[in-house]
This record gives structure tokens, C-alpha cells and sequence, in this order.
């Protein structure tokens, strides 16, 4: 009688196993690559106070110590019908000073195709999008037309809407286009609408962190292959005077109109104003591409305070928490970061808990390791949904460039703060990259009055042989174009 039934082959089954489980570990290991994939920083725009409307002239104010703070101008608001240093008057503020654009008013409508009628009803937050993003794409060297259909997303930070106010307070002003032209929403996606972009689109508001948490959504976004272009950052705009009439009776607003940040007189914030985008790309993609490739953000994390004291305490435990969070995420220890671009308003309260949260992110960090601090506030004011973008293109062209700008308005240390025992040191002159770094990292922090804090990291790009340049023996044509003759 024959057994019908054949011993199973062990060997066969084990080598089917094997090779099953190599494939998981092999997915495994894509998925968690891609969880942790180099993001390409390959075109800036921005729009800052003093005069620094491009990449190259912002490193220029940031490097020569620049302070770009001002008087607030006529054309915003009448400051001496609202100026008073006593709070307790209703209806005033305490401070005559802001960081501010020098022609928040002008654009060129018929360029995006904008009749004057809507033009008149966009918020210039929308301008300022339209334009700058045009910039930063110019400065990508990519095409806008060629992005029609393609899955480009759009990450924007915003929460005034100062515009708004105006029109909605006039019932004369309001038309058609008002709707379209005041909602926070359509800043991001007015200009998917423009280019015809399929990607997401998104306008966030955790007010002070918007533009570093629409980043840290734009680099999750490419990681995942939702899009396969960003455009991220944020902007902000100071049109009528009731939003600092708030921000000075919560007592927010330094009276002298500085960020005096880690300083013992640290007593506010100045307001400002301002756009930054920047490109992003797939690391892989833009080296695939040719591109030029300004920094590489490695790695980002958001979380929230919580429950604090009150709503708009810090939290140190949680400002701890999205640093080393973030580090992790950038495969990047805390020795190897040279450079911290703090959120520094300059509170007497909030300076002493984010140095303290940094302390013990760098506690096992030797003192002789020196991590340098800075923050732009101080040169060009709190841009409160465009701070953290400004602080991140700040941080990409030190990296860059190999140097960091000093830290503004400072005497003395805040007595609340203590750097002895620890490896953190004020930039407080222009400084070359600290020697004992052998790669430029930085890290950028953002936290929202509500309590949304970000952090990115982000480190100097690869770099890349130099092609030989030629001189030409001939004439050379330069093709210039726009929309219409008279442009």
C-alpha cells in the first residue's frame, strides 16, 4: 500500500520564509528611508523689512548687523492718534515701531493675469505670495508653466487679516471679489489655482509657528510621494492698528521697538511684516535634476504645549520634546549641531524657558563644543506667521555660506539665564562656523503663542564639482520677456 501523502520539503519552506521576510525587512527598510529622506532646499523668495527683497540682499542686512526696525509709516496708520505709554488708556499702544515693507500697496495685476477690479479686493498677503513664489521658482531655475497639472504642493503659514477688517468694516468695499480676496485659505490656493497646481493646498495657522509647521507638513508631504515639489513658508501684513493695539495690552510689545532677545532688558517683541518661500525637492530628485542645491533639510518635528499655566505659557518639557524629536527624525546627535536659531522673541519669561529647554537638549554636549545662538528678530522684528520661514531661510544661508550674523541689541545676559555650565554661547558678532563642527547643522526653532512649537534641522548641501567657466570671444544674446510690450 503506497502513502500517497510526500514529507514536506523544510528546506524549500524555510528558503520561501527566508526570502519572504527579506522582502518585508526590504520594505521596511524604504519605508522608514523615505520616513527619513534628505529634503532639497533649491529655490528662496522672500520679501523682509529694510529692504530685503531677495535672498542675496538679506544675507547682506543680516551680515552687516542690520536693524531694519522703524517708525511706523504714515501709510499704514497715524501712530500719534494711537501712541500712548501708558496702557491703561483704551484704544492706544506703547510702542511707535515695526518692521516693515516699503511698498506693501504695489503689484503688478496684470502679470497674473488679475483684472484692476479683483486686484483691488486681494489681500496683499496674496500678492505678496504671488510674487515671491515667482521669485523663488526664478531662483530654482524652474519654470512656472512647466509645473501646469503636476502634483506641486503648497504649504503656507497666515493668521491676520488685517485686509480683511478693512474691507468688512466698509460695507461700500464689499463686492464679488471680497470673499476670494480676504479668506487666509485662498493664499495658498490662489496660487494653485494660478499655476495650476494638483498637489495639496493648504494655509495653516498656529499663529507665530505657521510658516516652520507648514514646512514640517511640506517635507512629510514629499516624503510620503504626495507631491513631488513644495512650495512652503509664510506671510504676514501690518495694515490697521488694532491688532498691536491688542498685542501692547496683553503687554507683548517691547515700548523701545526692539527684540532684545537674552538680554536682562528683554521686555517684548516688535511686530513685523513680511513673505518667505522656499523650493523643496526630493534630495534624490533635485541631485537627478541638476539642480543647485542651497541646504538639505534633514529632519523636523511639531508637537504642543498643552496645559501650562496659561494659554499662552510656554512649556519647557514640550520645547525639549520637539527638539530631540526632530534631531531624531534628522539622524543627527545634539554634538553635531553648531548653530540654533531660537524663537527669541525676547520675553523676560520666554527667553529664560527656551535656553533652559535647549541646555538640556545639549546637556551631554561638552562645553568646549561651542553651539553658537542667534535670532533674526532682532534684526528685523517678530513676523509673527512668516517668523519661523524667516528664520529658516536665515539659518539656510548660514549653512550655506559657512557664517553666522551676530545677535542684535544685546548688553547683558538675562539673570534668569545661566550659560556657564553649558555648551550654548551667543553669536554675538559675526562669527565663522564653529571649527570643531565638521558638517554645518543647524537647528530652527518656532513656537506659536497657542503653543504649537516646531523645529527643523537643516545642514549645508554636498558639494558639488564646479563647472570650468568659458569666456565667450562673440557677442552674447540675453532673451529678455514679459507678459506685454509695455512690461
Amino acid at each position: 500500500m503506497s502513502n500517497s501523502s510526500q514529507t514536506p520539503d523544510y528546506q524549500a519552506l524555510l528558503k520561501r520564509a527566508y526570502l519572504a521576510l527579506e522582502k518585508s525587512q526590504a520594505k521596511i527598510n524604504r519605508l522608514e528611508g523615505r520616513n527619513q529622506a534628505p529634503i532639497a532646499v533649491v529655490g528662496i523668495g522672500c520679501r523682509f523689512p529694510g529692504g530685503a527683497n531677495d535672498p542675496e540682499t538679506f544675507w547682506e542686512l543680516l551680515s552687516n548687523g542690520t536693524d531694519a526696525i522703524s517708525e511706523i509709516p504714515a501709510n499704514r496708520w497715524n501712530i500719534e492718534d494711537y501712541y500712548d505709554p501708558n496702557l491703561e488708556h483704551t484704544g492706544t499702544m506703547n510702542t511707535r515701531y515695526g518692521g516693515f515693507l516699503k511698498q506693501l500697496d504695489q503689484f503688478d495685476a496684470q502679470f497674473f493675469g488679475i483684472a484692476p477690479r479683483e486686484a483691488a479686493a486681494l489681500d496683499p498677503q496674496q500678492r505678496m505670495v504671488l510674487e515671491t513664489t515667482w521669485e523663488a521658482l526664478e531662483y530654482a531655475g524652474i519654470l512656472a508653466n512647466t509645473l501646469a497639472g503636476s502634483a506641486t504642493g503648497v504649504f503656507l503659514g497666515a493668521c491676520v487679516s488685517d485686509y480683511a477688517f478693512l474691507q468688512l468694516t466698509d460695507h461700500d468695499l464689499i463686492d464679488v471679489y471680497t470673499g476670494g480676496g480676504t479668506a487666509l485659505s485662498i493664499i495658498a490656493n490662489r496660487l494653485s489655482y494660478w499655476l495650476d497646481l494638483r498637489g495639496p493646498s493648504i494655509v495653516t495657522d498656529t499663529a507665530c509657528s505657521s510658516s516652520l509647521v507648514s514646512v514640517h507638513l511640506a517635507v512629510q508631504s514629499l516624503r510620503t510621494g504626495e507631491c513631488d515639489l513644495a512650495l512652503a513658508g509664510g506671510v504676514s501684513a501690518m495694515i490697521v492698528p488694532e491688532p498691536t493695539i491688542a498685542t501692547s495690552k496683553s503687554r507683548m510689545m517691547a515700548p523701545d521697538g526692539r527684540c532684545k532677545t537674552f538680554d536682562a532688558r528683554a521686555n517684548g517683541y516688535v511686530r513685523g511684516e513680511g513673505c518667505g518661500i522656499v523650493v523643496l525637492k526630493r534630495l534624490e530628485d533635485a541631485q537627478a535634476a541638476g539642480d543647485s542645491i542651497l541646504a538639505v533639510i534633514r529632519g523636523s518635528a511639531v508637537n504642543q504645549d498643552g496645559r501650562t499655566n496659561g494659554l499662552t505659557a510656554p512649556n519647557v518639557l514640550a520645547q525639549e520634546a520637539v527638539i530631540r524629536k526632530a534631531q531624531r527624525n534628522a539622524g543627527v546627535e545634539p554634538a553635531e549641531i553648531g548653530y540654533i536659531e531660537a524663537h527669541g522673541t525676547g520675553t523676560s519669561l520666554g527667553d529664560p524657558i527656551e535656553v533652559e529647554a535647549l541646555s538640556n537638549v545639549f546637556a551631554s554636549v561638552p562645553q568646549t563644543t561651542n553651539i553658537l545662538l542667534g535670532s533674526v528678530k532682532t534684526n528685523i522684528g517678530h513676523l509673527e506667521a512668516a517668523a519661523g520661514i524667516a528664520g529658516l531661510i536665515k539659518a539656510i544661508l548660514c549653512v550655506h555660506h559657512g557664517q553666522i550674523p551676530a545677535l542684535l541689541h544685546f548688553r547683558s545676559l538675562n539673570p534668569n539665564i545661566n550659560l556657564d555650565a553649558t555648551s550654548l554661547r551667543l553669536a554675538l558678532k559675526k562669527l565663522d562656523w564653529p571649527e570643531n563642527h565638521s558638517q554645518r547643522i543647524a537647528g530652527v526653532s518656532s513656537f506659536g503663542f497657542g503653543g504649537t512649537n516646531a523645529h527643523v534641522i537643516v545642514a549645508a548641501a554636498e558639494p558639488v564639482a564646479t563647472p570650468v567657466a568659458t569666456h565667450a570671444t562673440s557677442p552674447t544674446v540675453i532673451l529678455l520677456s514679459a507678459h506685454t510690450h509695455a512690461a
